[in-house]
């Protein structure tokens, strides 16, 4: 996962700023890749890392031990349904190659709402996707029901961000490649 996903994380990671004070939580964070690409961003921020898979929360320690000696990273089980956080907590949440396996999607991107600070972003990337023009995203749209996974389009991604309670929504595709990235932000409450 963490070879096979750097260059589509680094693709969606550009397609947002990210301050080196930041905050940040990343769902699903398999090997572990994402974190460290994060910690190496947030200079003089934390990050905090989420899987449900015990066997993920020990790869990623393991690649991010350097970050955690350092007290910028911190990594546990846990579910997206059940985030282990306080409200407010982040500037940023991340999900790469993940929120197509998500029990309850709009359930669970209004708990990473609830997370997140005010004009706090998620950010969703993936590389697969309903609609998507290459071979792999035909066989994923035609196993996905069978799988769990639930392949969205992009002009699914964007309804989804706005139904569950985000503003500024942008899906950015990267049709070549079958990448799409999907950004949302907690709206911030006027005075």
């Amino acid at each position: 996962m963490n070879a096979s996903h750097s260059k589509l994380t680094d693709w969606g990671l550009k397609q947002i700023a990210i301050g080196n004070r930041y905050t940040i939580l990343d769902v699903g964070g398999g090997g572990g890749r994402s974190v460290s690409k994060l910690a190496a961003i947030v200079t003089q921020g934390k990050v905090y890392g989420i899987d449900f898979s015990e066997q993920s929360v020990v790869a990623t320690k393991r690649t991010n031990a350097q970050w955690t000696d350092l007290g910028r990273v911190e990594v546990q089980n846990g579910s997206v349904s059940q985030l282990p956080f306080a409200d407010g907590m982040f500037n940023l949440v991340t999900a790469v190659e993940t929120h197509f396996w998500w029990a309850n999607l709009p359930g669970d991107m209004r708990e990473a709402l609830r997370v997140l600070k005010p004009g706090g972003s998620l950010i969703v990337i993936a590389e697969i996707y309903k609609g998507m023009s290459t071979g792999a995203g035909k066989v994923a749209e035609k196993y996905a029901s069978r799988s769990g996974m639930t392949l969205l389009s992009a002009a699914e991604h964007r309804e989804l961000f706005s139904n569950t309670g985000y503003s500024n929504v942008q899906v950015v595709e990267k049709r070549e490649k079958g990448w799409i990235c999907g950004i949302g932000r907690k709206p911030v409450a006027n005075p």
